[in-house]
């Protein structure tokens, strides 16, 4: 029998007993922002900074390949603690770290320690976002119809999803104006403003995984619960895949991934206390589901952020500035897009709408040249900003319905596993494709490829029945009241 969790006792503050505190929106928007935009703006930086560094494409790729490695596997890993132990404390120790990686990145005088401050900063942005869906739960269960949860999670897709296209404008935009060591100092001031508004609003709330014990057994450590074998083993195993998707090792390095992600299914399954519950999350299909599509999207969004900017930069002999001005319209339309329909579109047709979307962009990039018209250009960023606009936010509000309540911190964090996996992927696949450089015909490869992205998204949304029902009332216990004796 797997275990059984309940949620935390009680709420932080009269208001949030009431349902969403509208306070928490500015922190944790503003922490959750932290992980998109340095996955974005470094892509107009990698030419300037190889330049700076002698460095060649290969070597400078693992600026991109360092922070999404870090993150994908310490996600669940930090999802988890903030589980465990409540989102106030893993939210600000992540963004003060951030902080830190900012400092090291702005001063390094060699690309191995920008790398370490990319895994750095990889590592500090990990905490927002579970902490945001965690607290964004409680609220859920608390008031049976989450009131303001809404709004907080089209916010929360707007920082996250719409920031990941802003990135390269604003990459672009300080790269001009300060050089690329300002992509990393602009961190700074955003942490210090994380840890004064998480310092004032976050509540000290406990976490809510309290595993049901015998009356008078003790209850297990956070390190017990923790199930730091069952971390390492995904740990190893997910590092070991992304190294061959990156193509930084030999493939027999392949043998290691189905070595310990067999390890790691075999403990998981049997150890008391799991760090991902195998059997929970088997049974449930919507879930996988949405994860899948996370990754589906993820693949054909880096593609584009990152396969596309080269090309504008190489292909079509853009500068840094300019390419991040091209890519503004998806911006516009991101944000455009989820203002307007997140809080009342339905997550299906959003999810259909959105691939069709992805499905339009990528063709025109199947047929753009370096002469064609801005306008054509225009139109490819238009369909890849409404599909970053309507699928990101649907996604998030599918896991928010789907995921267990007791374990929501660590779903989070897997479903951004997920994406970066797919951003491991699209990496992979640009690489293979611009073997020779950023061409016209490695560009029109990658938007084939975006193609099959968009409809594989697309049957899989119809293939999940729960999106065509209204969500039920959340089903997690209710939050005892004062005096009675969680068990």
């Amino acid at each position: 029998m797997t275990l059984l969790h309940r949620a935390s006792s009680r709420p932080a503050t009269a208001a949030a007993a009431e349902g969403y505190d509208t306070r928490l929106t500015l922190p944790l928007a503003l922490g959750s922002l932290l992980n998109p935009i340095n996955s974005s703006m470094i892509a107009v930086a990698l030419v300037p900074i190889g330049i700076a560094f002698g460095a060649p494409a290969a070597q400078t790729v693992w600026l991109v390949t360092a922070l999404y490695l870090v993150t994908a596997v310490a996600q669940p890993v930090v999802g988890r603690v903030v589980d465990l132990v409540g989102p106030r404390r893993p939210y600000l120790v992540g963004t003060a770290l951030v902080g830190v990686a900012g400092l090291l990145g702005a001063f390094a005088p060699t690309l191995g320690l920008l790398v370490l401050a990319r895994a750095l900063l990889g590592l500090g942005t990990c905490a927002a976002y579970p902490a945001a869906m965690s607290l964004v739960r409680r609220a859920t269960d608390r008031s049976g119809e989450g009131r303001g949860t809404a709004a907080v999670l089209t916010v929360l897709a707007v920082t996250n999803q719409v920031v990941m296209i802003v990135g390269p404008t604003l990459g672009g935009l300080l790269v001009g104006l300060g050089g690329w060591r300002t992509l990393f100092l602009v961190n700074v001031p955003l942490a210090v403003a994380c840890l004064v508004l998480g310092g004032l609003r976050l509540p000290r709330v406990p976490g809510t995984t309290d595993l049901t014990v015998a009356d008078g057994a003790a209850r297990p450590s956070v390190a017990a619960r923790l199930d730091v074998a069952g971390v390492a083993l995904f740990a190893a195993a997910l590092t070991s895949l992304m190294l061959v998707l990156v193509g930084a090792t030999p493939w027999w390095v392949l043998a290691v991934t189905v070595v310990t992600g067999a390890g790691f299914a075999r403990h998981e399954l049997r150890t008391a206390h799991p760090f991902i519950d195998l059997r929970l999350l088997a049974g449930n299909r919507p879930l996988l589901l949405t994860y899948a599509r996370a990754l589906l999207t993820a693949t054909a969004t880096y593609a584009f952020m990152f396969g596309y900017v080269q090309w504008l930069e190489q292909g079509r002999g853009l500068g840094e500035a300019a390419a991040g001005l091209l890519m503004l319209p998806t911006s516009v339309v991101a944000v455009t897009v989820a203002s307007a329909t997140g809080r009342r579109a339905p997550v299906r047709a959003a999810l259909l709408v959105g691939a069709a979307s992805l499905l339009v962009g990528a063709a025109v990039l199947a047929v753009v040249q370096p002469g064609s018209p801005t306008w054509v250009l225009v139109v490819a960023g238009v369909g890849i900003g409404g599909m970053q606009g309507l699928s990101g936010l649907a996604n998030q509000k599918a896991l928010a319905q789907q995921a267990d309540s007791a374990s929501v911190g660590a779903a989070a964090g897997l479903l951004r596993t997920f994406m970066y996996v797919g951003a491991l992927v699209s990496t992979a696949a640009i690489a293979a494709l611009y073997a020779d450089g950023p061409t016209t015909t490695g560009l029109h490869d990658l938007a084939l490829a975006m193609i099959g992205c968009a409809v594989a998204a697309g049957v899989l949304t119809l293939a999940d029945r729960s999106l065509r029902r209204r969500p039920a009332a959340p089903t997690s216990p209710p939050a005892p009241t004062s005096g009675e004796n969680p068990r």
